[in-house]
C-alpha cells in the first residue's frame, strides 16, 4: 500500500536530518500525481529562522524539479506523533490544498485531509 511504502520513504529520509540544536529528527515523502516520490529531512542553523522542515524541503524538491502538485505527504519524527509547523501546513495548502497528510508514529498512523490541519488557509484566491 502507498502509504505504508511513503512512511518508510520518511523514516528513510530521517536518517539524513541535520539537527544539532534540536536533536529533533524529522523526514518526509511526498507523492506527487503521477507517482513520483520525493523526501527531505529537517535541516538546522544556527539562525534558527534558516531553518527548514522535512515537510518543506521535501515540497521544494518536487517544485524545483517541476512538480507542483502533490497527492499524499507522509511526516515521521519522534515515537509519537509529529505534526506539520505552521508555515509547512501553509506551503502545503500551496501545492497539496487537497492531499492526505500521513502523521506516523513508532507503531501506527493517521491520514489527515490537508484543509483539516490549516482551516481557511491564506491562497492565491485571496490576493484577487
Amino acid at each position: 500500500m502507498i502509504i505504508e511504502e511513503l512512511i518508510e520513504k520518511a523514516r528513510e529520509a530521517k536518517k539524513f536530518a541535520y539537527v544539532p540544536y534540536s536533536n529533533f529528527p524529522v523526514g518526509a515523502a511526498l507523492l506527487t500525481e503521477d507517482g513520483h516520490i520525493f523526501t527531505g529531512c529537517n535541516v538546522e542553523s544556527a539562525s534558527f529562522g534558516a531553518t527548514n522542515c522535512a515537510e518543506r524541503v521535501a515540497i521544494q524538491k518536487a517544485v524545483s524539479e517541476g512538480y507542483k502538485s502533490f497527492t499524499h505527504l507522509a511526516v515521521v519524527g519522534q515515537e509519537d506523533y509529529t505534526f506539520p509547523c505552521g508555515i509547512c501546513r501553509q506551503v502545503i495548502m500551496e501545492f497539496g490544498p487537497e492531499a492526505k497528510i500521513i502523521v506516523a508514529g513508532k507503531d501506527n498512523y493517521i491520514v489527515y485531509e490537508a484543509e483539516d490541519l490549516l482551516p481557511h488557509a491564506f491562497t492565491g484566491e485571496d490576493l484577487l
